[in-house]
């Protein structure tokens, strides 16, 4: 027997918080095989590409992905991560979190110092600042922060605070000073910042960060990141997945612990 607990939207799917499913032994490609099958005719779609997976409150991620096997009494968690916006600017929500997503164009005078002076300005947000050239796209980025608020949850953190654990994430290290260095702001550098707070505020932020932002993800780094993080051909066409690349990043930032 697996109980299957939908969160969210995901609960609008199913018009139940929970379902018993008579099987065990079975893959989570399975489950949301089965699950499809099982939806009633009248209910929203279930988003299957944007939704996190937990097993017993561990992301799958970290384990084999859609591959994963869920066992007898297992509890199966479908969290939608929820999102809309603009080309400059997107928003979704994660576990009840409003999230806001902005990229900024990197000048000569924007540094490090640009993220403190924003985050003495808006205290109620909590506030990081990624290298875009680390962000493949949307899948790629709500996955990783989807992770670290997960962790959040579970008090597993890879630091005290969850900026430093998205940071470290999208670094695939668990040196922070690592993560800084090689994923922070830089000078002339173009980067995403992700925002973690109130709607109104985050609204706030958008109007006077616009100026400065740009389309998202305009810019492909396939190649760089499969030759920064040593990925190979060879490991990507052992991944069964419409996203390889992403799901490896995803995986291997899940397992940093």
């Amino acid at each position: 027997m697996i109980t299957v607990k939908f969160v969210g939207g995901a609960k609008r799917s199913f018009s139940t918080e929970q379902l018993q499913i008579d099987k065990s032994d079975i893959s989570i490609q399975e489950l949301m095989d089965l699950l499809l099958e099982l939806k009633p005719d009248n209910t929203p779609d279930l988003d299957t590409k944007n939704i996190l997976i937990a097993i017993n409150g561990a992301d799958s991620s970290a384990m084999e992905g859609k591959s994963t096997k869920i066992k007898n009494n297992d509890l199966v968690s479908i969290i939608p991560v929820i999102h809309g916006g603009s080309p400059k600017k997107l928003n979704f929500q994660v576990l009840k979190k409003q999230i806001q997503i902005i990229e900024i164009i990197g000048q000569k005078t924007i540094n490090v110092k640009f993220l403190d002076n924003l985050r003495r300005k808006y205290p109620k947000i909590q506030l990081q600042a990624v290298s875009s050239n680390f962000i493949m796209n949307t899948y790629h980025l709500k996955k990783i922060i989807s992770l670290s608020l997960e962790s959040e949850k579970n008090n597993i953190l890879l630091s005290n605070k969850l900026e430093t654990d998205i940071l470290m994430r999208f670094a695939l290290t668990n040196q922070i000073s690592n993560a800084i260095i090689h994923v922070g702001i830089k000078p002339k550098t173009n980067f995403i910042l992700i925002a973690i707070g109130n709607k109104k505020i985050l609204n706030s932020l958008y109007l006077e960060l616009s100026p400065l932002s740009v389309n998202l993800f305009s810019k492909n780094n396939d190649l760089f990141l499969k030759k920064y993080f040593k990925i190979t051909k060879k490991l990507l066409d052992s991944v069964y997945s419409n996203n390889p690349l992403e799901d490896i990043l995803v995986e291997k930032a899940a397992i940093l612990l």
